[in-house]
């Protein structure tokens, strides 16, 4: 699990890199030339590449969140209304009391959870604070989701800052993606390299986690980024583990299973859980309603 841990912090105050805020890799583009031609060659390629491939945008840090020991953001699903209470998403293993045991899920507890939210360049605005845990666990994913005491609405208006969209749908392995850490102030861009059947760490396991090329190098810390599609700007998933040190199945160094029952290690690989399931779960006002048509997370 990403959670911070002493070496990753003595590694950054080295290497510096938690001391300022990190800024979205540039999107690619043909270099300027003088000559005519060439100018009218490199807007021929331009164009065949845009057609070819989506626009990518920009990923910030606005609307992600420091939590006191991970990264979190503010989310909105894609039937939620500005004047409904705003969630926080992050993960199960980044919960106050602790991981929740193998099979347990957590429904509408009472928390009183602060988080710091970030704008674009990473600068702290506001203080959020949690009036509940409205879902939690390590089943089958890894995530939890703070139900605050505050709007969409009112997050705009006082802060300037809106919520992160969660896609409904099932991402595709190739995806460009952005990893945005709130707690290192970090922006991590990879692409999705595929999707894992099972991966056990230790007494869990999740279903259909996505895999990271092996570019996006996250730390301790960044358990409960948001993983943002780079084309749409939406959440795909959260980032939650990787193998640190070439272990099976232990602590830290999560194994992949497949339908077979084959296990894969890949030390330095870096891994989060899907959030397309979420949406479906949360209706009217973004209360959860595990009962809910197409509603497939655990259950208590």
């Amino acid at each position: 699990m990403r959670k911070p841990l002493v070496a990753a912090l003595f590694a950054l105050a080295i290497a510096g890199a938690g001391a300022a805020p990190a800024v979205a890799a540039p999107v690619t583009s043909t270099p300027a030339t003088t000559e005519k031609a060439g100018a009218v060659k490199a807007a021929a390629v331009k164009a065949d590449a845009e057609a070819a491939s989506p626009t990518l945008q920009a990923v910030t840090l606005a609307g992600t969140v420091a939590l006191s020991n991970c990264s979190g953001s503010v989310v909105r699903f894609p039937n939620s209304l500005d004047t409904d209470p705003a969630l926080v998403l992050t993960n199960g293993h980044c919960l106050e009391t602790g991981f929740p045991a193998p099979g347990e899920v957590i429904v509408n507890r009472a928390s009183s959870r602060t988080f710091g939210l970030l704008n674009s360049s990473g600068t702290r605005v506001a203080t959020l604070r949690a009036s509940k845990i409205a879902y939690s666990t390590m089943t089958d994913t890894d995530a939890t989701i703070y139900q605050l005491t505050t709007t969409y609405a009112t997050i705009r208006s006082s802060y300037g800052i809106s919520p992160l969209t969660v896609q409904d749908t099932h991402p595709t392995a190739g995806t460009a993606i952005t990893v945005a850490s709130g707690y290192w102030k970090r922006l991590y861009s990879c692409n999705i390299d595929g999707f894992v059947y099972r991966m056990k760490e230790g007494d869990w396991t999740w279903k259909d986690s996505v895999r990271y090329t092996s570019a996006c190098q996250t730390i301790g810390g960044t358990s409960g980024s948001p993983v943002v599609d780079q084309a749409t700007g939406k959440v795909v998933a959260v980032n939650n583990t990787g193998n640190e040190d070439g272990g099976t199945c232990t602590v830290n160094n999560p194994c992949e299973i497949d339908a077979a029952g084959n296990v894969t290690v890949r030390q330095g690989i870096n891994y989060a859980q899907q959030t397309y399931q979420f949406p479906a779960c949360f209706t009217t006002r973004n209360q959860l309603n595990l009962s809910a048509a197409g509603c497939t997370l655990p259950k208590p």
